[in-house]
């Protein structure tokens, strides 16, 4: 088969999540305390600890994490830990402490304090841009750190068979200077960056167009490094159960709650514009519904004033409005979905006791997208959902968890056709990075990215293919994972 690609992954995040204290293998909270309080031991001092892999579903009915349960295992040192989906942080009282945040402290703009409802007392979750808040308080990452998180997530991707990955959001201060891109080069130049790779900048949503400017330029260096760097990532909203995404009606329970928008329509509309206008490609995060329909009109109207679009894409999608579901045809506008993410968990409980019953039947439409003319491509969003595309291949067609398939499937009608899901996984990844002549596909006078799997997964019941392995993966070439006789 062709090698296959990656459309929305986070490496250095994800990298450094577990090399650090992760919290991924932790199944309950008195789990998740016992890997802290080892942590904690293993580091003596009074630096803060920070780690990754919390799940916002051991804190029901809406996520919201409680700082009683870090402050059992230490209130002398901060404590301070992301959530898989990277939206919110899990905070003790020391780390509330240091940070100056009290009950008189504003929630930041496009950020929220979770409070206590009576005393006004921060409970220990920081949603969003309130992240920020304890932002200093985290070690920084070193030049060695990024680079060995992007050399674990090359051998990680191709021993699944990737050999093409877009990285979804790289840092770019106001000068122009990505520390991560700087990573990217020394891999690259060392020979070891065994993948294709496409960088987006992040949009930073607090400054103006004025940014504009230092990505192009930014951009132009990438390219003289040898990199290609021409997609810029807007973050349009927040997550459902935290009720920070944001929703064409209220969130269900609410009085009008819709979640906000953390980019006004009229500036990413002129942002995509702008930049459409110079080639560059613009890749939206929207989880709501609202968000989506934002997204999509900032499209519409780049492809009517530049009378062209640069294969702009939005990723998540965890509602589509029926009627924005057949504008992603209309608009040459890329679907990217997490295919994993489309079936029954307790996160997936959550989301629809948030949205309600109506709204949940239009939660990850992929086959609507698709019959409306649109084009899917799949991107696992490693490290909050697994990388492996065989387990997504799985899903994608049955609408099932792989690993509880007694849930049974999720919207089944939205399930799609195994050559499809290959399709969106391949072909239509390097489409969307503008590879489509280099690789994605076997063909005289591409590039020489190929697996081979130990089962024909066209032959075998759907619900075994993410029983299937990678035998070996080909880069260019050569052989990257598996030995080749």
């Amino acid at each position: 088969m062709p090698a296959f690609g990656d459309l929305h992954v986070h490496p250095v995040f994800g990298g450094m999540s577990f090399s650090r204290c992760s919290l991924h293998k932790g199944e309950s909270i008195a789990e998740y305390q016992e890997i802290i309080s080892g942590c904690v031991d293993a580091n003596p001092g009074d630096n803060p600890i920070y780690g990754v892999g919390w799940s916002d579903s051991m804190f029901p009915p809406n996520g919201v994490p409680r700082k009683e349960f870090l402050d059992a295992v230490s209130t002398e040192r901060a404590l301070i830990f992301e959530s898989t989906g990277g939206h919110t942080y899990w905070v003790n009282s020391k780390a509330l402490e240091i940070a100056g945040i009290d009950n008189d402290t504003p929630d930041p703009e496009n950020g929220k304090i979770d409070r206590d409802a009576e005393s006004g007392e921060a409970v220990g979750g920081l949603q969003e841009a309130a992240m920020q808040l304890v932002g200093d308080l985290i070690p920084k990452p070193s030049d060695t750190e990024m680079q060995q998180s992007i050399l674990y997530v090359a051998k990680l991707f191709n021993s699944y068979g990737i050999t093409s990955w877009h990285d979804a959001g790289i840092d770019l201060n106001a000068e122009g200077v990505s520390e991560t891109m700087a990573a990217y080069k020394a891999v690259h130049d060392s020979g070891a960056l065994t993948s294709h790779v496409t960088l987006a900048f992040k949009w930073a949503n607090e400054r103006s167009l004025d940014q504009i400017p230092v990505i192009l330029d930014a951009s132009k260096q990438a390219k003289e490094w040898g990199l290609r760097a021409d997609s810029v990532k807007f973050y349009v909203d927040g997550v459902i159960p935290q009720q920070t995404a944001a929703m064409i009606e209220p969130y269900v329970g609410s009085d009008d709650v819709r979640g906000p928008l953390q980019i006004e329509p009229e500036m990413l509309s002129s942002a995509v514009v702008q930049l459409g206008a110079e080639g560059m490609q613009s890749h939206v995060h929207a989880i709501g519904d609202r968000a989506v329909r934002v997204g999509l009109d900032a499209f519409e109207m780049s492809k009517n004033q530049n009378k062209s679009t640069r294969r702009p894409m939005i990723s998540h999608l965890n509602v589509i409005d029926p009627k924005d579901q057949p504008r992603f045809g209309e608009l040459d506008a890329i679907a990217v979905f997490q295919p994993t993410w489309a079936s029954n968990y307790p996160y997936m409980d959550m989301t629809m006791q948030a949205i309600g019953p109506e709204r949940s039947k239009n939660i990850y439409p992929a086959n609507s997208v698709l019959q409306g003319g649109g084009m899917l491509a799949y991107g696992a969003d490693w490290p909050v959902g697994t990388a492996d595309p065989l387990l997504g291949l799985e899903v994608a067609v049955t609408r099932i968890n792989y690993e509880d398939p007694d849930s049974g499937p999720l919207l089944p009608q939205e399930g799609i056709t195994l050559e499809e899901a290959v399709r969106a996984h391949t072909i239509n990844v390097a489409y969307a990075n503008n590879l489509e002549d280099i690789t994605g596909s076997i063909s005289p006078g591409k590039s020489a990215d190929l697996i081979v799997l130990d089962t024909d997964i066209f032959t075998i019941p759907v619900d075994d293919i993410s029983e299937a392995n990678v035998v070996f993966t080909l880069f260019k070439g050569e052989a990257v994972y598996g030995e080749v006789d």
